[in-house]
């Protein structure tokens, strides 16, 4: 069953079950959907759909945090709400030593040594985290490998200068 197919599976049987949360939700994540077809003019793929919903949890991430800031706790539980039902559709998220893998085997791919490649290392590591970890958090670990890198080679090049 395609992810297109599973969503639309999903709202009908949350309208069928009267579970008002559930179907608001789903309605949305289907009029995502729907909305990205029609600008690109064509059916989605799978990652395009992943894509698309992952904007859509990070949408309501932002919300909760300004709720939560204006003192809206109510509010944040209701979108804290609708995001567990958005990733039930969406690929695991990355653990943090899967991450940290795919950093490192990332800038080995790339030959990156400095803070300055940090692009190049995530031209190569966007695909393979999309949907299941957070832009911010990938770029943040990529930053601080290639700055652990740096260092290491300006010790290492300061130690053989002292010889």
């Amino acid at each position: 069953m395609t992810l297109r197919e599973r969503l639309q599976a999903e709202l009908t049987a949350a309208v069928k079950g009267g579970d008002v949360r559930r179907r608001d939700t789903l309605r949305m994540a289907w009029n995502t959907v729907y909305n990205a077809e029609k600008a690109a003019r064509r059916s989605l793929t799978e990652d395009e759909i992943v894509a698309a919903l992952a904007r859509e949890v990070k949408t309501r991430r932002e919300t909760v945090e300004a709720v939560r800031s204006a003192g809206r706790e109510d509010l944040a539980a209701e979108e804290e709400a609708r995001i567990t039902i958005l990733n039930e559709f969406l690929p695991q998220p990355l653990t943090e030593a899967e991450l940290d893998a795919l950093v490192e085997a990332a800038i080995a791919e790339t030959g990156a040594r400095t803070r300055r490649d940090l692009g190049r290392v995530m031209a190569v590591l966007a695909p393979r985290t999309r949907g299941r970890a957070d832009g911010r958090l990938v770029s943040e670990r990529v930053a601080r490998a290639l700055a652990t890198r740096e260092e290491a080679a300006a010790s290492s090049e300061g130690v053989a200068g002292a010889r």
